[in-house]
């Protein structure tokens, strides 16, 4: 029988014969490497196709100094820019001379020095008289149970947005020539006419002032009656001091620092009140406001006018330190 021969094996050479296993070993090799780099699979960047993500650039932040830039422009525009041109005026006199020849003038003036006398008169008197008035009421308010003490206490809030000259009228529909009050009067006795004619005098001034700035010493009492421990006026009850002295000895050192910041703003705001003198018909009373009026639009002398206005601003920023001083001092 024939002998079949066998199948020939062709060699290869070892350097062509693909390496499966080397190729094997370089694909896991990549894998792990995808697996564990940053932007892989695994990786916290979590990239699709195992290439890392670029660093995200940190948020561009805008300089803090930046956004003061408006609101100053602004107050630069509407306030400032004037104020300068009233400081400017009154050392440039339209009629010539020197810087402080306005100055010198206006100062040796008998109506400047009236007007400054009234003014300061007039506020020290209306911020006594508020807080003296404004505490008695604050107490009742916040002490003295009654019905509707809580919407009184409101209806101070609302007060205060409240025009000075809508209190002016209603004194004038009160105690004006032809008001309530001499209306009722000259019905009773017959009379031509009533005795209240107050109204046009500086006592007149002095109480529309008092009756409008009132709640602004009320509503900082208020708040610092509120904060008073209750304790503390049982315990000096309970051992025999009477309501004076509790007054005395346990509210009154609570309330002095709202005092103190509601006096001093009744103080600045009494000083360049306007409306309320104009309205009264007060021709007799003029302050420094009532002064700046007269000689700007009355008699176009626009540098005196200049000069009572910057004085009456040094005034008002003082007094305006102080209460902002007193203010922070009292936490309000």
């Amino acid at each position: 029988m024939a002998e079949v021969p066998a199948p020939a094996t062709t060699t290869v050479p070892q350097q062509a014969r693909p390496d499966h296993q080397a190729g094997t070993r370089h694909r896991n090799k990549n894998q792990t490497v995808r697996s564990f780099a940053p932007g892989g699979p695994d990786g916290p960047g979590g990239a699709p196709g195992g290439f890392a993500a670029p660093a995200a650039r940190p948020p561009r932040t805008v300089p803090g100094w930046l956004w003061s830039v408006p609101p100053v422009a602004v107050l630069a525009l509407v306030f400032l820019y004037p104020l300068a041109l009233v400081v400017q005026q009154s050392l440039t006199p339209e009629s010539g001379g020197g810087a402080f020849d306005a100055y010198t003038s206006v100062f040796g003036s008998h109506a400047f020095r009236e007007a400054l006398g009234t003014t300061v008169w007039l506020a020290a008197g209306a911020t006594v008289g508020c807080l003296a008035l404004g505490f008695a009421l604050a107490l009742i308010i916040a002490f003295v149970p009654f019905p509707g003490a809580r919407g009184v206490a409101k209806f101070i809030d609302v007060f205060l947005s409240f025009p000075s000259f809508l209190i002016t009228l209603a004194l004038l529909f009160i105690y004006g020539t032809v008001g309530m009050a001499n209306g009722v009067w000259t019905d009773v006795t017959g009379a031509a006419e009533g005795p209240f004619h107050f109204l046009t005098t500086p006592w007149g001034v002095l109480l529309a002032e008092i009756t409008y700035f009132t709640p602004f010493v009320m509503r900082p009492l208020l708040a610092a009656f509120s904060q008073l421990d209750p304790a503390q006026l049982e315990v000096a009850s309970s051992l025999g001091a009477k309501p004076a002295r509790i007054i005395r000895r346990v509210i009154l050192p609570e309330a002095l620092p709202a005092l103190a910041a509601g006096g001093s703003l009744v103080l600045v705001m009494c000083l360049n009140e306007f409306g309320i003198v104009l309205f009264t018909g007060a021709k007799d009373v003029t302050t420094l406001p009532m002064l700046i009026y007269g000689k700007a639009i009355l008699e176009s002398d626009y540098s005196a006018a200049c000069v009572v206005a910057v004085v009456n601003i040094a005034i008002s920023v003082g007094l305006f330190g102080l209460y902002r001083v007193v203010s922070k001092r009292a936490g309000a």
